[in-house]
Formats: C-alpha cells, sequence, structure tokens
C-alpha cells in the first residue's frame, strides 16, 4: 500500500515548501500540493516538517564484543535507539584485528548487524595494518559496498605512521572512496597521561588535562598536511576544538578539499562535567572542550566549515563498565550515547536557537553524510525516486530527555 503524507511542510534543498508526498514501494512517488488520496494511506502532517531521514555517520554498536569493556548497545537496540531520533541509516566502524583482512572484519560486522538491525546500515573500514595484502583488498571493499575509511593517528594498538596514513589516503583515494581520521597526536596523549598520573591526578578532571586542544589541533594539521601531499580529499572526524577548525579553515584557504564531522556532545556539553561526581559518564576522546570551543564549533556549522554532525555513539554502562575508570581515569571505557539523542538536540539546541537554519541543520544530518559516503540521491533528499525514509518534526514539540524515554541499553 502507498502512503499519502498530507499538510507537512517539506524540507527541500531550496528551502521548506507545503505540500503533500506520497511514498510507493519504498519509494518516494510524488510530490506536491493538493495530491489526491486514491488507495493511499493518508498521514495527516498537521503542517509538521517532513524530513528525509537522517543519517549518522558514526555508530560503534557490538564494539569489543567479548570484552569487559564491550559496549552496551548491540545492533538491535542501538539501531532501535536510533530510529527513535528519526536516524534511518546509521554507518558504523567494521575493525579487522590486528594481521587479519579487511573481508574478515566485514564478515564479522555483517554477522552482527545482518538480521538483527532496524533501519539501514552501512560500514566504514578501519585501516590499524597496511601492507600490499591489504591494499589488494580494496578493489573488493568497493565492490562490497564499503566506500570509506578510517585511521588512526593515536593509541599504539591502532595508530599507523604517518607514512603508511599517506598510502592509505593515497589507495583509496584511488578507488574513489574517502579515509577519515581520528585527530589526536598519539605520543602527545601518551605523554599528558603519565604527567596526569605522575602528578597523582587520576579523577575524571584529568581527562581533558592529558590530551589539551592542541593535541587535537597538531593531529588535524599533519593529517591535513598528508591529505595536501597524497592529493585527495579527506575527512575529520569527531572534531572538539577551535584551534582544530582554525586549521580546517587554513586548509581550505589553501584550496584542499575536505570534510569535517562534530557531534552533538561537543555542541552541548563543556568539561565542567569532569568535575561533577558522575564525571566517569563523560569521559570520552577527544574530551569535552570549553564553552568557547562549543560556540566556535556552532559557527563553523552556520558557516557550512563543518559539514556533518555524526554522534561517535559509543554508550558504556555508568554503574557496569565505566567504573573500571573509578580509581583511574584512564582505565574507564572512552565513549557516551548519542544516537537517539542527536537529532533532538541539534533541531533544539541549533535551529530553534537560531544558531543553524532549518535547511543548515538537514545537511549536516543527512544530505551532506549522503553526499560523502556515496548514498545520494537514493538517500539525503526528498525527490521522486529516493527512498522513502522519511521523518515528520514537529517543531513545537516540548520534552525532557530522561532515561526512562530513551531506547539504547546503556
Amino acid at each position: 500500500m502507498s502512503i499519502l503524507i498530507q499538510n507537512g511542510i517539506l524540507v527541500l534543498p531550496t528551502g521548506p515548501i507545503q505540500a503533500d508526498l506520497r511514498v510507493a514501494g519504498g519509494r518516494i512517488a510524488e510530490l506536491g500540493p493538493g495530491l489526491a488520496p486514491g488507495a493511499s494511506r493518508v498521514i495527516d502532517a498537521q503542517e509538521r516538517l517532513v524530513f528525509p531521514g537522517f543519517i549518522d555517520t558514526h555508530t560503534h554498536f557490538e564494539m569489543n564484543k567479548g570484552f569487559p569493556n564491550e559496549t552496551a548497545d548491540d545492533w538491535y537496540t542501538g539501531t532501535r535507539a536510533a530510529l527513535a531520533g528519526g536516524t534511518t541509516t546509521v554507518l558504523d566502524f567494521a575493525e579487522p584485528e590486528r594481521g587479519a583482512t579487511l573481508a574478515s572484519a566485514l564478515e564479522t560486522w555483517h554477522g552482527r548487524a545482518d538480521g538483527a538491525a532496524c533501519c539501514n546500515y552501512g560500514f566504514h573500514m578501519t585501516v590499524k595494518d597496511w601492507s600490499p595484502s591489504i591494499r589488494s583488498e580494496l578493489r573488493e571493499m568497493t565492490a562490497a559496498g564499503v566506500t570509506s575509511y578510517k585511521v588512526y593517528l593515536a593509541y599504539d594498538n591502532l595508530r599507523l605512521s604517518d607514512a603508511a596514513a599517506y598510502e592509505v589516503v593515497k589507495a583509496v583515494g584511488a578507488e574513489g572512496g574517502v579515509v577519515g581520521c581520528h585527530c589526536e597526536n598519539g605520543d602527545l596523549v601518551t605523554e599528558g597521561i603519565r604527567a596526569q598520573q605522575a602528578a597523582g591526578n587520576l579523577s575524571p578532571a584529568a581527562h581533558p588535562l592529558s590530551r589539551p586542544p592542541a593535541v587535537e589541533a597538531e593531529a588535524v594539521g599533519r593529517w591535513l598536511t598528508i591529505a595536501e601531499l597524497a592529493g585527495c580529499p579527506v575527512n575529520i572526524v569527531h572534531l572538539s576544538t577551535l584551534r582544530g577548525l582554525e586549521a580546517v579553515r587554513a586548509a581550505r584557504t589553501r584550496g584542499q578539499r575536505l570534510y569535517v564531522e562534530t557531534c552533538p556532545q561537543y555542541l552541548t556539553l563543556t568539561e565542567e562535567k569532569y568535575l561533577e561526581p558522575d564525571g566517569l559518564k563523560y569521559v570520552m576522546s577527544p574530551p569535552l572542550r570549553t564553552a568557547r570551543d562549543c560556540e566556535a564549533l556552532w559557527e563553523g556549522l552556520a558557516r557550512g566549515d563543518i559539514q556533518v554532525v555524526g554522534t561517535d555513539h559509543c554508550p558504556f554502562n555508568y554503574h557496569k563498565e565505566k567504573q573500571l575508570g573509578k580509581d583511574d581515569f584512564t582505565k574507564c571505557p572512552n565513549g557516551a550515547p548519542g544516537v537517539e539523542e542527536r537529532v533532538p538536540l541539534l533541531f533544539s539546541e541549533g535551529v530553534l536557537k537560531n544558531r543553524i537554519s532549518v535547511n543548515r541543520f538537514v545537511e549536516t544530518v543527512c544530505a551532506n553524510p549522503a553526499r560523502i559516503y556515496g548514498l545520494y540521491p537514493q538517500k539525503g533528499i526528498l525527490q521522486p525516486g529516493a527512498d522513502g525514509d522519511l521523518v515528520i518534526l514537529d517543531p513545537a514539540a516540548e520534552w525532557t530527555i530522561t532515561h526512562d524515554k530513551m531506547h539504547s541499553a546503556v
């Protein structure tokens, strides 16, 4: 049966318009004013906003599976939470074991997601090793639908050398893909942690002190230098600082093409949270920053310096996994939830507070992710032929985020 959404305000690339929209066979069939109901099931949107389904570019479901610090959400609970928050597509990270093939990681992640997920999904591929055999797998990954990869400049068990990262960017670029990067200077993070431990600072308040903004900014600049020399566009994930954003703007002034993602936590929360009794909840990397950084990121969104708002949804139970760090913040699993809260937070704090326009909102949570990761125009836009993944949002609704209303397992 087809579905007709009447009396809605359709958010199109050219701006919102009042019109109807019909979905048939899982795709948008037509849109326009006064569409006849015919045999369609009718939904009265009552002048609410109608969006393409939102895309979360950064989730971690069933990460560290089988270990004490396994993430709280599996593919069912995580995607259930995504749908409850208006997200109809998630992009998660397939992570091969050190020394293993990319194909083995893709098979493992499909084994966890297939038949369990409640919404559409795809995978970025994390590259922990680089060798001719890994390089030879890229064509196979492209055929399997992998369009993006991730490398780390931090964490000894994850990071690549600058030379290897350069080779990854060149090789993936030749395949038409894009590489994202966790931008922190790994050596300086290690030294920062040692300094806090030597001073006896083991509480969550020491977490942001161990990896200050300069640590991110240096890595952003280095990553963009690598990309410049490789001659390929790249992505920066979960940007958290004004200094990192300044490095991005400098690169663009030089003519570089790149993409930037930030997350709701870096727009709405500040480092004062680490001083609270439950400060372990906020141990994530990069850490929460200052109010000045938050406002700079909002400005970056408004100006188009930042293309995407993902979540880095990586939840751990505060009363279980997070307590691993109760005596030493370095032992606390890094991460927080967000896949359900992202859209309402960004709309409430961004659109309704006039920090960003409704069109910038839909660009950052929908259209830009679809374009960057090869989903456009199947997703990311309301037009005939696009997938019928739709969200109806009431901008006048008021509610408070509480644990009993959320659908994540955390």
